[in-house]
Protein backbone atom coordinates (compact mmCIF):
# COMPACT_ATOMS: atom_id res chain seq x y z
CA UNK A 1 0.00 0.00 0.00
CA UNK A 2 1.17 3.47 -0.68
CA UNK A 3 1.68 6.00 2.52
CA UNK A 4 -1.24 7.93 3.62
CA UNK A 5 -0.55 11.14 2.25
CA UNK A 6 -0.79 13.95 5.05
CA UNK A 7 -1.32 17.78 4.62
CA UNK A 8 -0.27 19.57 8.30
CA UNK A 9 -2.56 22.77 9.07
CA UNK A 10 -1.64 24.91 12.23
CA UNK A 11 -0.72 28.87 12.61
CA UNK A 12 1.95 27.47 15.44
CA UNK A 13 5.35 26.47 13.64
CA UNK A 14 6.64 24.57 16.48
CA UNK A 15 3.18 22.95 16.52
CA UNK A 16 3.48 22.16 12.81
CA UNK A 17 6.86 21.02 13.64
CA UNK A 18 5.82 18.25 16.00
CA UNK A 19 3.06 17.03 14.15
CA UNK A 20 5.24 16.19 10.83
CA UNK A 21 8.13 14.62 13.12
CA UNK A 22 4.91 12.31 15.16
CA UNK A 23 3.38 11.15 11.65
CA UNK A 24 7.27 10.92 9.93
CA UNK A 25 7.98 7.96 12.37
CA UNK A 26 5.48 5.68 11.11
CA UNK A 27 6.18 4.25 7.38
CA UNK A 28 3.03 4.28 6.38
CA UNK A 29 2.18 7.94 6.56
CA UNK A 30 4.00 10.59 4.83
CA UNK A 31 3.86 14.69 5.49
CA UNK A 32 3.44 16.01 1.93
CA UNK A 33 2.97 19.71 3.14
CA UNK A 34 2.20 22.35 5.87
CA UNK A 35 0.48 25.27 5.86
CA UNK A 36 -0.26 28.05 8.37
CA UNK A 37 -3.85 29.12 7.56
CA UNK A 38 -6.26 28.66 5.35
CA UNK A 39 -5.34 30.17 2.33
CA UNK A 40 -2.12 28.45 2.35
CA UNK A 41 -4.18 25.06 3.00
CA UNK A 42 -6.59 25.79 -0.04
CA UNK A 43 -3.48 26.47 -2.31
CA UNK A 44 -2.04 23.06 -0.97
CA UNK A 45 -5.20 20.63 -1.08
CA UNK A 46 -5.31 21.63 -4.72
CA UNK A 47 -1.44 21.36 -5.28
CA UNK A 48 -0.74 18.58 -3.13
CA UNK A 49 -3.96 16.34 -3.21
CA UNK A 50 -3.49 14.81 0.11
CA UNK A 51 -5.42 11.92 1.48
CA UNK A 52 -5.94 13.43 4.84
CA UNK A 53 -5.23 16.94 6.44
CA UNK A 54 -4.99 17.59 9.85
CA UNK A 55 -6.70 21.19 10.82
CA UNK A 56 -5.75 23.30 13.65
CA UNK A 57 -9.37 24.36 15.36
CA UNK A 58 -8.14 28.33 15.85
CA UNK A 59 -6.54 29.99 13.53
CA UNK A 60 -6.61 33.88 12.69
CA UNK A 61 -8.29 35.27 10.02
CA UNK A 62 -10.45 32.11 8.91
CA UNK A 63 -10.70 29.08 11.96
CA UNK A 64 -10.18 25.84 11.02
CA UNK A 65 -14.54 25.73 11.33
CA UNK A 66 -15.54 27.71 8.63
CA UNK A 67 -12.49 26.38 6.68
CA UNK A 68 -14.07 22.80 6.97
CA UNK A 69 -17.24 24.02 6.34
CA UNK A 70 -15.46 25.25 3.04
CA UNK A 71 -13.76 21.96 2.16
CA UNK A 72 -16.72 19.68 3.05
CA UNK A 73 -18.93 22.09 0.53
CA UNK A 74 -16.54 22.02 -2.25
CA UNK A 75 -13.86 18.99 -2.29
CA UNK A 76 -14.77 16.69 1.02
CA UNK A 77 -11.85 14.67 2.04
CA UNK A 78 -10.60 13.02 5.46
CA UNK A 79 -9.83 15.49 8.28
CA UNK A 80 -8.53 15.26 11.84
CA UNK A 81 -9.39 18.02 13.80
CA UNK A 82 -6.30 19.32 16.17
CA UNK A 83 -7.79 21.00 19.26
CA UNK A 84 -6.46 23.19 22.36
CA UNK A 85 -8.08 21.22 25.42
CA UNK A 86 -10.11 24.49 26.72
CA UNK A 87 -13.77 24.50 26.96
CA UNK A 88 -14.00 26.53 23.66
CA UNK A 89 -11.69 24.28 21.68
CA UNK A 90 -13.58 20.78 22.35
CA UNK A 91 -16.88 22.32 21.70
CA UNK A 92 -15.52 23.76 18.82
CA UNK A 93 -14.20 20.32 18.19
CA UNK A 94 -17.48 18.60 18.16
CA UNK A 95 -19.16 21.21 16.11
CA UNK A 96 -16.53 20.41 13.13
CA UNK A 97 -17.08 16.30 13.97
CA UNK A 98 -20.81 17.13 13.00
CA UNK A 99 -19.63 19.06 9.98
CA UNK A 100 -17.68 16.34 8.52
CA UNK A 101 -14.61 15.84 10.49
CA UNK A 102 -13.62 12.11 10.89
CA UNK A 103 -11.77 12.40 14.45
CA UNK A 104 -9.98 14.94 16.65
CA UNK A 105 -7.16 14.69 18.85
CA UNK A 106 -6.07 17.08 21.32
CA UNK A 107 -3.11 19.28 21.39
CA UNK A 108 -0.59 17.85 24.07
CA UNK A 109 0.22 19.47 27.14
CA UNK A 110 3.73 19.77 28.92
CA UNK A 111 2.61 16.43 31.10
CA UNK A 112 1.88 14.41 28.40
CA UNK A 113 4.81 11.56 28.25
CA UNK A 114 4.61 11.02 24.14
CA UNK A 115 3.04 14.23 22.67
CA UNK A 116 0.09 13.20 20.09
CA UNK A 117 0.81 9.83 21.02
CA UNK A 118 -2.83 8.49 18.90
CA UNK A 119 -1.89 10.72 16.19
CA UNK A 120 -0.69 8.40 13.28
CA UNK A 121 -4.04 5.82 14.43
CA UNK A 122 -6.47 8.64 14.03
CA UNK A 123 -5.02 9.50 10.38
CA UNK A 124 -4.75 6.30 9.15
CA UNK A 125 -8.59 5.62 10.59
CA UNK A 126 -9.22 8.65 8.38
CA UNK A 127 -7.67 8.02 5.55
CA UNK A 128 -10.14 4.71 5.44
CA UNK A 129 -13.50 6.87 6.44
CA UNK A 130 -16.25 7.54 4.01
CA UNK A 131 -16.75 11.34 3.27
CA UNK A 132 -19.42 12.76 1.90
CA UNK A 133 -20.74 16.51 1.37
CA UNK A 134 -22.35 17.08 4.74
CA UNK A 135 -23.42 20.93 4.45
CA UNK A 136 -26.89 21.90 3.96
CA UNK A 137 -28.01 19.12 5.94
CA UNK A 138 -30.62 20.33 8.69
CA UNK A 139 -29.47 20.18 12.30
CA UNK A 140 -31.54 17.61 14.27
CA UNK A 141 -34.11 19.01 16.32
CA UNK A 142 -34.99 18.76 19.91
CA UNK A 143 -37.95 15.68 20.29
CA UNK A 144 -40.37 16.53 23.40
CA UNK A 145 -42.15 13.97 25.40
CA UNK A 146 -43.43 10.88 22.99
CA UNK A 147 -46.94 10.36 24.54
CA UNK A 148 -47.08 6.98 22.22
CA UNK A 149 -43.66 5.39 23.84
CA UNK A 150 -42.73 3.98 27.62
CA UNK A 151 -39.74 2.20 27.93
CA UNK A 152 -39.74 -1.61 28.88
CA UNK A 153 -37.00 -0.80 31.09
CA UNK A 154 -33.80 -2.67 29.23
CA UNK A 155 -30.84 -0.96 29.01
CA UNK A 156 -29.60 0.66 25.61
CA UNK A 157 -25.32 -0.08 25.36
CA UNK A 158 -24.11 1.92 22.19
CA UNK A 159 -20.75 1.75 21.11
CA UNK A 160 -19.11 3.85 18.20
CA UNK A 161 -16.07 5.33 16.90
CA UNK A 162 -14.67 7.10 13.84
CA UNK A 163 -18.09 8.21 12.60
CA UNK A 164 -19.80 8.61 15.68
CA UNK A 165 -20.38 11.73 16.60
CA UNK A 166 -22.56 11.92 13.60
CA UNK A 167 -24.40 9.03 14.26
CA UNK A 168 -24.53 9.70 18.06
CA UNK A 169 -26.30 13.06 17.25
CA UNK A 170 -29.18 11.68 14.85
CA UNK A 171 -29.75 8.78 16.83
CA UNK A 172 -29.89 10.89 20.23
CA UNK A 173 -31.87 13.34 18.79
CA UNK A 174 -34.57 10.65 17.89
CA UNK A 175 -34.55 10.18 21.47
CA UNK A 176 -38.10 11.18 23.23
CA UNK A 177 -37.68 13.05 26.91
CA UNK A 178 -38.44 9.25 28.43
CA UNK A 179 -36.03 7.60 26.15
CA UNK A 180 -34.89 3.97 27.20
CA UNK A 181 -31.70 3.87 29.80
CA UNK A 182 -28.56 4.43 27.80
CA UNK A 183 -25.26 4.15 28.27
CA UNK A 184 -22.58 4.81 25.31
CA UNK A 185 -19.12 4.82 24.80
CA UNK A 186 -17.16 6.45 22.12
CA UNK A 187 -13.66 6.49 20.96
CA UNK A 188 -12.62 10.11 21.98
CA UNK A 189 -9.98 11.45 24.29
CA UNK A 190 -10.92 13.01 27.90
CA UNK A 191 -11.68 16.85 27.09
CA UNK A 192 -13.94 16.37 24.38
CA UNK A 193 -16.47 13.81 25.91
CA UNK A 194 -17.76 16.34 28.34
CA UNK A 195 -18.35 18.83 25.54
CA UNK A 196 -20.14 16.01 23.79
CA UNK A 197 -22.53 15.17 26.54
CA UNK A 198 -23.58 18.85 26.84
CA UNK A 199 -23.93 18.59 22.93
CA UNK A 200 -26.41 15.76 22.85
CA UNK A 201 -28.20 16.99 25.71
CA UNK A 202 -29.01 20.18 23.40
CA UNK A 203 -30.59 17.53 20.72
CA UNK A 204 -33.29 15.89 22.99
CA UNK A 205 -35.32 16.54 26.16
CA UNK A 206 -33.64 13.50 28.13
CA UNK A 207 -31.19 13.89 30.47
CA UNK A 208 -27.68 13.51 28.90
CA UNK A 209 -24.71 13.48 31.34
CA UNK A 210 -20.68 12.89 31.26
CA UNK A 211 -20.86 9.51 33.13
CA UNK A 212 -20.33 9.52 36.39
CA UNK A 213 -19.12 6.26 39.30
CA UNK A 214 -22.31 5.07 40.78
CA UNK A 215 -24.81 7.64 38.47
CA UNK A 216 -28.08 5.61 37.81
CA UNK A 217 -29.30 4.49 34.91
CA UNK A 218 -32.98 5.01 34.44
CA UNK A 219 -35.52 6.12 31.83
CA UNK A 220 -35.03 9.56 30.38
CA UNK A 221 -31.69 9.29 31.14
CA UNK A 222 -28.38 9.10 28.79
CA UNK A 223 -24.72 8.62 29.67
CA UNK A 224 -21.59 8.74 27.73
CA UNK A 225 -18.49 7.33 29.30
CA UNK A 226 -15.38 9.91 29.75
CA UNK A 227 -12.95 9.38 28.13
CA UNK A 228 -9.26 8.52 28.56
CA UNK A 229 -8.89 6.99 32.21
CA UNK A 230 -11.69 4.66 32.92
CA UNK A 231 -13.88 1.74 31.36
CA UNK A 232 -17.58 2.39 31.52
CA UNK A 233 -19.45 -0.77 32.63
CA UNK A 234 -22.80 -1.48 34.02
CA UNK A 235 -23.80 -2.50 37.39
CA UNK A 236 -26.09 -3.09 39.70
CA UNK A 237 -28.22 -6.55 39.93
CA UNK A 238 -31.51 -4.21 40.78
CA UNK A 239 -31.11 -0.59 40.36
CA UNK A 240 -28.59 -0.49 37.45
CA UNK A 241 -25.96 2.13 37.29
CA UNK A 242 -22.57 2.85 36.29
CA UNK A 243 -19.54 1.54 37.46
CA UNK A 244 -15.97 3.57 36.25
CA UNK A 245 -13.26 0.63 35.96
CA UNK A 246 -9.53 1.56 36.24
CA UNK A 247 -8.06 -1.11 33.83
CA UNK A 248 -5.60 -1.92 30.86
CA UNK A 249 -7.14 -0.27 27.67
CA UNK A 250 -9.20 -2.81 25.62
CA UNK A 251 -8.54 -3.48 21.80
CA UNK A 252 -6.10 -0.21 22.44
CA UNK A 253 -9.40 2.03 23.61
CA UNK A 254 -10.20 3.01 27.41
CA UNK A 255 -12.75 3.23 27.39
CA UNK A 256 -13.74 0.15 25.64
CA UNK A 257 -17.12 -0.79 23.76
CA UNK A 258 -16.02 -4.47 24.39
CA UNK A 259 -16.30 -3.70 28.46
CA UNK A 260 -19.16 -1.67 28.34
CA UNK A 261 -21.02 -4.61 26.55
CA UNK A 262 -19.90 -7.57 28.16
CA UNK A 263 -20.83 -6.01 31.49
CA UNK A 264 -24.62 -5.47 30.12
CA UNK A 265 -24.55 -8.83 28.88
CA UNK A 266 -23.47 -10.37 32.53
CA UNK A 267 -25.61 -7.76 34.60
CA UNK A 268 -28.63 -7.56 32.31
CA UNK A 269 -28.97 -10.63 30.07
CA UNK A 270 -31.97 -10.27 28.10
CA UNK A 271 -33.48 -6.92 29.43
CA UNK A 272 -30.68 -4.90 27.17
CA UNK A 273 -30.09 -4.24 23.78
CA UNK A 274 -26.99 -3.63 21.85
CA UNK A 275 -25.62 -1.05 19.11
CA UNK A 276 -22.65 -1.13 17.32
CA UNK A 277 -22.15 1.96 15.29
CA UNK A 278 -19.54 3.15 12.71
CA UNK A 279 -15.88 2.70 13.68
CA UNK A 280 -12.51 0.96 12.93
CA UNK A 281 -11.24 -1.56 14.17
CA UNK A 282 -13.07 -4.79 16.29
CA UNK A 283 -14.18 -2.92 19.80
CA UNK A 284 -17.68 -4.22 20.59
CA UNK A 285 -17.91 -7.34 18.37
CA UNK A 286 -16.71 -9.95 21.23
CA UNK A 287 -19.29 -8.12 23.82
CA UNK A 288 -22.05 -7.69 21.22
CA UNK A 289 -21.67 -11.71 20.64
CA UNK A 290 -21.83 -12.30 24.45
CA UNK A 291 -25.13 -9.76 24.66
CA UNK A 292 -26.64 -11.86 22.17
CA UNK A 293 -25.64 -15.10 23.83
CA UNK A 294 -27.33 -13.72 26.84
CA UNK A 295 -30.31 -13.01 25.00
CA UNK A 296 -30.21 -9.23 24.65
CA UNK A 297 -31.44 -7.87 20.96
CA UNK A 298 -28.69 -6.75 19.03
CA UNK A 299 -28.22 -3.83 16.54
CA UNK A 300 -25.95 -2.99 13.78
CA UNK A 301 -25.25 0.26 11.64
CA UNK A 302 -25.37 -0.99 7.92
CA UNK A 303 -22.51 -0.61 5.59
CA UNK A 304 -24.24 2.10 3.53
CA UNK A 305 -24.45 4.60 6.21
CA UNK A 306 -21.32 3.83 8.17
CA UNK A 307 -18.22 6.29 7.95
CA UNK A 308 -16.10 3.56 8.36
CA UNK A 309 -17.49 0.15 8.32
CA UNK A 310 -14.96 -1.81 10.26
CA UNK A 311 -16.69 -2.21 14.10
CA UNK A 312 -20.25 -2.99 12.80
CA UNK A 313 -18.78 -5.27 10.13
CA UNK A 314 -16.69 -7.48 12.45
CA UNK A 315 -19.72 -8.16 14.64
CA UNK A 316 -21.43 -8.45 11.85
CA UNK A 317 -19.26 -11.59 10.63
CA UNK A 318 -19.10 -12.95 13.91
CA UNK A 319 -22.88 -13.37 13.94
CA UNK A 320 -23.50 -10.74 17.09
CA UNK A 321 -25.86 -8.49 15.04
CA UNK A 322 -29.44 -9.60 15.14
CA UNK A 323 -30.11 -6.82 12.37
CA UNK A 324 -28.23 -4.45 10.60
CA UNK A 325 -30.16 -0.94 9.87
CA UNK A 326 -29.48 2.40 8.31
CA UNK A 327 -28.42 5.35 10.54
CA UNK A 328 -31.48 7.12 10.33
CA UNK A 329 -33.81 4.00 11.24
CA UNK A 330 -31.51 3.12 14.14
CA UNK A 331 -33.16 5.32 16.72
CA UNK A 332 -36.59 4.25 15.62
CA UNK A 333 -35.29 0.70 15.55
CA UNK A 334 -34.45 1.40 19.34
CA UNK A 335 -37.45 2.85 20.44
CA UNK A 336 -39.61 -0.19 19.04
CA UNK A 337 -37.71 -2.69 20.59
CA UNK A 338 -37.60 -1.20 24.15
CA UNK A 339 -41.17 0.27 24.06
CA UNK A 340 -44.02 -1.20 26.75
CA UNK A 341 -46.17 -0.70 23.87
CA UNK A 342 -44.31 -1.83 20.84
CA UNK A 343 -47.27 -1.18 18.89
CA UNK A 344 -47.82 1.96 19.59
CA UNK A 345 -43.99 2.90 19.38
CA UNK A 346 -44.10 1.80 15.96
CA UNK A 347 -46.76 4.30 15.00
CA UNK A 348 -45.02 7.20 16.96
CA UNK A 349 -41.93 6.25 14.88
CA UNK A 350 -43.82 6.02 11.51
CA UNK A 351 -45.25 9.62 12.09
CA UNK A 352 -41.81 10.63 13.31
Amino acid sequence: MKPIRVLVVDDSASMRGLIRMTLSKDPDITVVGEAANAMQAREAIKSLVPDVMTLDVQMPKMDGIEFLEKVMRLRPFPVVMVSGQTAQGTAATIAALELGAVSCVGKPSPNDPVPFAELPAKVKSAACARVDRRIGRQAPRPTGAASAYQSDGRLVAIGASTGGVEALVSIIAGFPRNCPPTAIVIHMPSPFTTSFARRLGSLTEAQVDEAKDGAALAPGRILVAPGGATHLEIAGARERHCRLSVGEPVNGHRPSVDVLFESAAKVCGPAALGVILTGMGKDGARGLVAMRRAGAQTLGQDEATSTVYGMPKVAFELGAVEKQVPLQEVAGSILALTSAYPSRSMNHVARG
